[in-house]
């Protein structure tokens, strides 16, 4: 059976093969020390999963419309009010089954073949790949190793097929910011060329050394250009529960609506009462688990600086370490597999975050302190064999 041409352009996730050669070598009786994943391995806080058992128990269970519930959408605009100081209604806001299906659901609705959209690299890859499913036309603009913006670089990739620009603040996979002054830059240029902007805050609550997010929302001149993208994975660790949400003009929202009812329907019912939860219950939970990675996040720089030949930039958010590796290797796909294969230690290349990306790895600190002491020590290790 031949496949449709769509899926020749679709690559399969770069940061998800690590995870499934790592399986394999674990189902060989491996010990692998994991840092591919961007997931928290905390579990779910115990009053978020309490509310779904509640729903549960009172057969909240049916479909809910394709939006989402009522009182969720409400508590996220809320949230949203109460974070950024932006108007937020709860018309604006739509619930997705995981953010990267919003992602789907925002990209479907606004980009027409031949779009161009621009995407800072490096980043998580699937925008590109996603922008390619719409048929879109995915252009890379370089950004510094730690994210930091290049002004003269989006304004020179803007040309009369632009459509819109993807932004991801706190970003997978360097753990780097843009500053309130970069931030306004980006909305500056977007306002004046007429750009969408899709914004992927989903590590917003995850930043560190006094950093403070500044969300595109608070910019009210861009409001009727802005996708916002959101979603419970990270902040609450449901991963599985698979919630993410975007905060757009009503009549965009209408319009991807379309699309969840003629794909998943809707969010899981029982998952979205727990999500009401999460947000308007307590929030120690989430302060707790943002220290952890804290302290997590200062070792693991620490450990990989005292590495020779190796540097890393100190992150300012999400959960992630980018270590520049090039004095080893500059093919950083091979080189994450002979570690694997040699070491038992799982992370991603950084050549699938764009082409600024090479000659790195991302490490996902989402993981044990022991695990990350024990990693670096056989990373360590494998260097100096080289």
């Amino acid at each position: 059976m031949k496949t449709a041409k769509r899926m020749e352009k679709i690559p399969s996730s770069g940061t998800i093969r690590m995870l499934e050669i790592a399986k394999e070598l674990e189902q060989k009786g491996q010990k692998i020390i994991h840092f591919e994943v961007g997931e928290p391995d905390f579990d779910t806080p115990q009053h978020i999963k309490n509310a779904a058992i509640k729903a549960l128990n009172e057969g909240f269970t049916k479909y809910t419309s394709s939006k989402g519930i009522p009182e969720l959408r409400e508590a996220i605009a809320w949230d949203i009010r109460r974070r950024t100081g932006a108007d937020i209604k709860s018309n604006q806001v739509i619930i997705t089954p995981g953010a990267k299906h919003a992602i789907l659901c925002a990209v479907l609705t606004l980009i027409n073949p031949g779009d161009e959209v621009l995407i800072p690299v490096p980043v998580w890859p699937s925008y590109k790949d996603i922008v390619k499913m719409a048929e879109g036309v995915p252009k890379e603009v370089l950004f510094e190793e730690d994210y930091s913006i290049n002004e003269e670089a989006i304004k020179e990739a803007i040309t009369s097929k632009t459509r819109a620009i993807f932004i991801n603040s706190p970003n997978n996979p360097t753990g780097g910011a843009l500053t309130k002054k970069e931030m306004k830059t980006i909305a500056d240029i977007a306002a004046d060329k007429k750009l969408i902007v899709f914004s992927d805050e989903i590590y917003d609550a995850l930043t560190y050394d006094d950093y403070k997010n500044t969300s595109i929302l608070s910019f009210p001149e861009l409001q009727d250009r802005t996708v916002y993208i959101h979603g419970f994975s990270k902040t609450y660790s449901m991963t599985g529960w698979r919630l993410g949400y975007i905060v757009a003009p009503p009549k965009i929202v209408d319009e991807m609506s379309k699309i969840q009812q003629n794909s998943t329907t809707c969010a899981t019912s029982f998952a979205q009462k727990a999500a009401v939860e999460a947000l308007r219950g307590s929030q120690e939970c989430v302060e707790e688990m943002r220290k952890e990675y804290d302290k997590r996040r200062k070792t693991i720089v620490k450990a990989l600086n005292q590495i020779d030949g190796v540097t890393c930039k100190m992150p300012k958010g999400a959960f992630y370490a980018f270590p520049d590796i090039k004095e080893y290797s500059k093919n950083s796909s091979q080189f994450a597999e002979k570690l694997l294969e040699s070491k038992g230690v799982s992370l991603t290349p950084g050549s699938v975050f764009g082409s600024n990306g090479e000659g790195h790895v991302r490490i996902s600190y989402a993981t044990s302190m022991k695990d990350i002491l024990e990693g670096v020590k056989r990373l360590e290790e494998f260097l100096h064999s080289l």
